[in-house]
């Protein structure tokens, strides 16, 4: 195995690829897009005996006859790269898992299979005999748990003596002979000659593409013609055909491999049907709101800002840079008051910037980012998933489009790219426009939350009311006016677990250094704005010219126009200018309440607005910032008129 320099990670969605790959490389990884897609592999290394190799983590995969882009990505990987496979499988679902493994074998690429998940498995009554699966398949069977870090010692052992598999798969007569065929004209430079021409036979053209250097015109047009000739003989697509029988060879394999034991009954089974019951399900998932809600709107937003804010920024830190600065700038020279307010003037990269960013909003999206790593490690989000994939359907969307919406929750920008995995463009426009109005962040969501935290809890139902409907009705509205049809909805839905605090850890981790390094610039970039707004007597003038619509519309103070402003930067810094207002005592509830459905529906932020760009064009983007902006105020403008 010193040859292999690459160790490639494969499996179905859901299967714990991930928890595998950060145990091979540790804390080190990078992630990056894959050539010319916007598809992110992760990338670390491990030690395969004396020798360093780098372990790429690919998206999940059902089948290596791509439908999607991350599928695609996947498969042409496995094409390019000479390395060991892992293959990692549910052992709750090896059936699924069989039909990828003999399209694996046909690649004739070393690889190590990994039944993972076996204490769900064996609560569900499932045993597995991996001996004899190891001796069926001709490679390393190794079964682990791997958020445990059981058997996952034993599979770094194992990688060494990855093998090409011995099992032959076996076509039956018209699909076998053909690929005898197809296979004979493929040059053998070429490696895993028999699943490139199982690619062609199932219709996969982009294999075509990636041999045209190699295959002679000849061959190219031979190839052609016996995959015509194969397809004109059935009614049903060859892929299918030939899908159909890997099942069923995967199912004649798990027959011998495969016993039933007694099922272990427990809370979570329960609960695994209460969360996408019809009703049940809402009762769960409100409970579920009410816990976020008092960790992040309570302890987050309440607990932890006051101590943060008051405490430590309040008594130590802006106090002693106001004593710091006040004796480096002391002289009385316009250019010394520039820099001396720039840091802590009333919008002084400290005393604002600094102030906001960490006393107010790392606490509430701290607390936020641990509460939603915890619904995302339990498997809760794919449930509330498939519960609300009815209602999208009234808007012309199938249940994919609820993964762009709940990755919104993390990051709009990032959400937008993942459009992506929508089939028509419809879809895709439909959703990107309810992603920019009315899908919250998790810095303005927990900036958001922290605010209700204070307020009367009937407000934050109305604001949540007022949110769903507008996406709802936008929703509606823009599957009248655009066309195109429907597509149907497949979902893996993982079972209920509970989240593993290492996991969980890891992944707050990770998006607070994101937080850091992405939004608090950003935040000190805006406070900046602000200052020079100001110090060149700018703001004033965008006050008055706001002021029809921020006092005469909305009802709120023209100070409110300041968080407006600093919102076409950033939503959530928006939002925090208005925590800040409320807890000074410069709003009302109703006066809140009002100013946080607007923000919520406002003009998206700068970086969400050039991926918009970037993804539909210019015109589509105009056209969507065009139809945000007033359509907030009018809303605003409408419950202002209802609350009073």
């Amino acid at each position: 195995m010193n040859s292999q320099q690459k160790i490639i990670l494969v499996g179905n969605p859901n299967v714990g690829k991930s928890v595998i790959f950060g145990f091979l490389t540790g804390a080190y990884a990078t992630v990056s897009n894959y050539p010319g897609t916007t598809v992110s592999l992760s990338k670390g290394e491990t030690k395969l005996g004396d020798r360093t190799c780098e372990v790429i983590d690919t998206p999940g995969v059902n089948s290596l006859i791509p439908m999607s882009e991350d599928e695609a990505v996947t498969r042409n990987l496995l094409l390019a790269e000479n390395g060991i496979i892992i293959q990692v499988a549910d052992a709750k679902n090896l059936s699924r898992a069989l039909p990828l493994t003999f399209q694996l074998m046909e690649l004739e690429i070393p690889f190590v299979f990994v039944i993972n998940m076996c204490d769900e498995a064996a609560k569900n009554g499932i045993k597995i005999d991996a001996k004899k699966l190891e001796e069926i398949l001709g490679v390393p069977v190794v079964t682990t748990v791997a958020t445990r870090g059981l058997g996952l010692p034993q599979l770094q052992e194992k990688m060494a003596s990855a093998q090409i598999s011995s099992y032959s798969l076996k076509y039956s007569g018209v699909f076998s002979e053909a690929l005898k065929e197809i296979a004979a004209e493929i040059p053998d430079t070429v490696v895993g000659k028999r699943a490139c021409a199982s690619m062609l036979l199932s219709g996969d053209r982009t294999v075509v593409e990636r041999l045209k250097k190699v295959l002679a015109p000849e061959a190219k047009t031979k190839i052609e013609s016996l995959c015509r000739k194969v397809a004109a003989q059935f009614a049903e697509p060859v892929s299918f055909l030939m899908g159909r029988e890997r099942l069923a060879q995967g199912q004649i394999i798990l027959n011998r491999v495969l016993s039933a034991q007694k099922k272990e009954r427990s809370f979570f089974q329960f609960l695994n049907r209460w969360t996408m019951h019809p009703f049940l399900g809402l009762v769960v998932l409100a409970g579920v709101l009410e816990i976020v809600y008092l960790f992040v709107g309570k302890f987050g937003a309440g607990i932890a800002v006051d101590f943060i804010e008051k405490g430590i920024f309040g008594k130590y830190i802006s106090p002693g840079s106001v004593w710091l600065v006040d004796r480096i700038f002391s002289e009385a020279h316009p250019i010394t008051r520039f820099f001396h307010d720039a840091l802590v003037g009333p919008y002084g990269l400290i005393t604002m910037g600094l102030s906001y960013g960490f006393a107010i909003v790392l606490p509430i999206v701290t607390t936020f980012f641990i509460a939603f790593s915890l619904m995302e490690d339990s498997g809760y989000l794919p449930r509330l998933a498939v519960m609300v994939n009815r209602c999208f359907k009234w808007m012309g969307l199938n249940g994919k489009a609820v993964l762009p919406m709940v990755l919104g929750l993390g990051c709009d920008t990032m959400a937008t790219l993942t459009t992506r995995i929508l089939e028509t463009k419809k879809q895709r426009v439909i959703v990107t426009l309810l992603l920019a109005l009315a899908v919250p962040c998790s810095a303005q969501l927990g900036v958001l939350l922290g605010m209700f935290g204070k307020m009367p809890v009937w407000t934050f139902w109305v604001w949540l009311s007022v949110i769903i409907g507008i996406m709802f009705f936008v929703g509606f509205a823009s599957n009248k006016i655009l066309k195109g049809e429907p597509n149907a909805f497949v979902m893996e839905i993982p079972p209920l677990r509970i989240p593993q605090f290492g996991n969980v850890a890891k992944k707050t981790l990770s998006r607070l250094e994101w937080y850091v390094k992405e939004a608090v610039p950003l935040f000190l970039l805006g406070t900046f704005i602000l200052f020079l707004l100001d110090a060149v007597h700018v703001l004033g003038v965008l006050q008055r010219a706001a002021s029809p619509l921020v006092v005469t519309i909305l009802g709120l103070p023209k100070e409110a126009a300041n968080a407006f402003l600093i919102g076409f930067l950033r939503r959530d810094y928006g939002a925090t200018g208005f925590f800040d207002m409320f807890n000074h005592g410069q709003l009302n509830v109703m006066q809140a309440l009002v100013a946080l459905v607007v923000i919520t529906l406002f003009i998206p932020c700068v970086a969400n607005v050039f991926m918009i760009v970037k993804e539909h064009g210019g015109r589509t983007a105009l056209k969507m910032v065009s139809f945000i902006f007033p359509f907030a105020f009018l809303v605003g403008g409408i419950l202002r008129w209802i609350l009073k």
